[in-house]
């Protein structure tokens, strides 16, 4: 059943190569303005639910709709992206010679050519989009700095900001604490809570001290379905999850 605040449902999704079932009948439902984390052994099935999502691809089977009426399996990934739905993949992508600021800039929704942004005059609109961006991802000392100089925790910072420079819907994050120092992974986990004020957050992970930190409902997946779902107490103390995840 899908309720008025539900932004993304996933019913009965199936996705198989060369016979191996990636998804087999998954089924989610995210509300609007919620934060999710999703956790599970490697090949439980998370990155291909993320493909799934943004349209990179197709099931073989099963619904995922977004918002009101939306079928996503029918979308290619451009058209998802523009609907609102934007992807943070593990390792970052920023353009190393360019500044910080210009890099948000580039992102900024509406305009995909680099050549031209840059020798375009910036409106004051504009300025003051990448000036909150900054705030946000903690990054405004350093808007006048090279993206390749930054840390790594520095660089999954201003992806994300690029990602909101797009004004999303629902942000899908990968990993984003993977090398990260625990000074940045606890500055991480409050971006995210920070973000997560005004948009939707799926993120995939795998330390479990930062899902804790994140304070959401859990999902755990395992051989491409829900396994679990709940608090990360309620997780944890599931006797499927020790054995199959959390014991090893």
């Amino acid at each position: 059943m899908i309720h008025n605040d539900t932004l993304l449902y996933l019913d009965g999704v199936t996705v198989s190569f060369d016979g191996f079932r990636a998804l087999n009948a998954l089924s989610l439902v995210l509300e609007r303005g919620e934060m999710r984390a999703v956790i599970g052994p490697n090949g439980a099935g998370k990155t291909t639910m993320m493909d799934v999502i943004t349209g990179k691809t197709r099931p073989d089977s099963g619904k995922v709709v977004f918002g009101e009426a939306t079928d996503l399996t029918r979308l290619d990934e451009p058209a998802i992206a523009s609907l609102g739905i934007g992807r943070k993949f593990q390792k970052p992508t920023v353009f190393e010679p360019h500044t910080v600021w210009d890099n948000l800039l580039l992102a900024l929704a509406g305009d995909r050519r680099p050549r031209f942004t840059l020798w375009a005059r910036q409106s004051a609109e504009e300025g003051e989009r990448v000036e909150a961006i900054l705030q946000t991802i903690r990054l405004a000392e350093h808007r006048g700095r090279r993206a390749g100089d930054l840390s790594h925790g520095q660089k999954q910072w201003l992806e994300i900001g690029m990602l909101l420079a797009q004004e999303p819907q629902l942000l899908l994050v990968d990993e984003p604490v993977a090398g990260m120092t625990d000074a940045e992974t606890e500055q991480t986990a409050e971006l995210l809570r920070e973000i997560n004020r005004t948009r939707s957050v799926v993120v995939v992970e795998h330390d479990m001290a930062f899902v804790r930190a994140l304070g959401v409902k859990v999902t755990v997946m395992h051989e491409g379905a829900v396994l679990s779902e709940g608090s990360i107490d309620h997780v944890s103390a599931d006797p499927r999850v020790v054995e199959v995840y959390l014991g090893r």
